[in-house]
C-alpha cells in the first residue's frame, strides 16, 4: 500500500477551482451548451432549459457575460429583443464540453441528444 505524505499529496490546481466554481453551477452547462450552435433571443434560450425562471437566466448569463464567456447583444427593433452568444473564449470550452459528453456516454450511461 502507497504511503501517503506531504510530498505525495498535491493541492487542487487553481484553474480547475475557477472552472468548476463557474461551470460547477446549476443551469451554467445547459446555457452554455445552448449558445454554443448559434446567438440565441432571451426567451428562446429560456423555453430551450426547461425548469430555469428568467431571474436565474438572466443572472447566470450576467455572471458569464462578467467573465468574458456571453456577450448581450439588443436589437433596438420594433420589438426590442435581445440574443446572446458566447465570445470567443466561450466558445473555445466546445472541444472540452464535446469531451465531457463523450465521456457522459460511455461512463453515465447517457445518450447523445436525450434531455
Amino acid at each position: 500500500m502507497a504511503q501517503h505524505s506531504e510530498d505525495v499529496c498535491k493541492q487542487v490546481d487553481v484553474g480547475i477551482t475557477r472552472v468548476f466554481e463557474l461551470l460547477g453551477k446549476r443551469w451554467t452547462g445547459p446555457i452554455i451548451s445552448v449558445l454554443m450552435s448559434r446567438p440565441v433571443h432571451f426567451s428562446e434560450l429560456r423555453r430551450a432549459i426547461p425548469g430555469i425562471s428568467e431571474r436565474m437566466l438572466s443572472d447566470r448569463l450576467s455572471e458569464l457575460g462578467s467573465e468574458g464567456l456571453v456577450v448581450r447583444e439588443v436589437d433596438e427593433g420594433p420589438p426590442l429583443r435581445v440574443a446572446y452568444r458566447l465570445t470567443e473564449s466561450g466558445a473555445a470550452m466546445e472541444p472540452a464540453l464535446n469531451e465531457l459528453l463523450r465521456w457522459a456516454e460511455s461512463h453515465m450511461g447517457v445518450k447523445k441528444g436525450s434531455c
